[in-house]
């Protein structure tokens, strides 16, 4: 077992509070915590979990989707992003160009290269020297493709970066495509 694994005691405590805050009307967990209800009134939200929730309800009371993010990226520094939708703008969005951008997304060498890139490693040649990445053919075959579907710039012959606004984007769909 690693030594940063919960014991299971610690587990088992996590999952007596979590069915404690279930029975309770709550959704306990954290950051990654989900609750709904569809009651007319709507849920009641524990305003130390859902914070961000209950400020979006405030401010747009007819709803909407929103996420964020702010930290420092390798060798960049700090990103500072928001970006929102109604539901009916996203239900209207062309399936075309959302299959293409998720598309580009949807192979595992591809996500590799972005976490390189977002790590710092930029340049074809650095790249290339990495063993999970197959031939310098399919490298720069994934890497076109990225670039098509704007995940990544080239701004030099041989050097590429995740844009500044799809960093977050990037990030959020993977956080939305993590295992719960």
């Amino acid at each position: 077992m690693n030594a940063d694994e919960p014991t299971l005691e610690q587990r088992v405590a996590r999952l007596e509070a979590l069915v404690e805050a279930l029975q309770a009307g709550g959704a306990g967990g954290g950051a990654g915590s989900a609750q709904a209800d569809r009651s007319p009134a709507g849920p009641a939200l524990d305003p130390d979990t859902f914070w961000a929730l209950e400020e979006l309800i405030r401010r747009a009371p007819e709803g909407a989707l929103l996420y964020t993010g702010a930290f420092d990226v390798a060798d960049r520094g700090p990103v500072r992003w928001q970006y929102g939708g109604t539901p009916d703008e996203l239900l209207a969005a062309d399936p075309d160009d959302l299959a293409v951008t998720l598309d580009a997304l949807a192979h595992p060498v591809r996500i590799t290269l972005l976490q390189l890139v977002l790590g710092g490693v930029r340049t074809t040649s650095e790249l290339a020297e990495r063993p999970e990445l197959a031939s310098t053919g399919q490298l720069h075959h994934h890497l076109r493709i990225l670039v098509s579907a704007g995940w990544l710039t080239s701004p030099s012959r041989g050097r590429y970066d995740v844009p500044a606004s799809r960093i977050v984007p990037l990030l959020t769909i993977w956080l939305a495509a993590r295992p719960t």
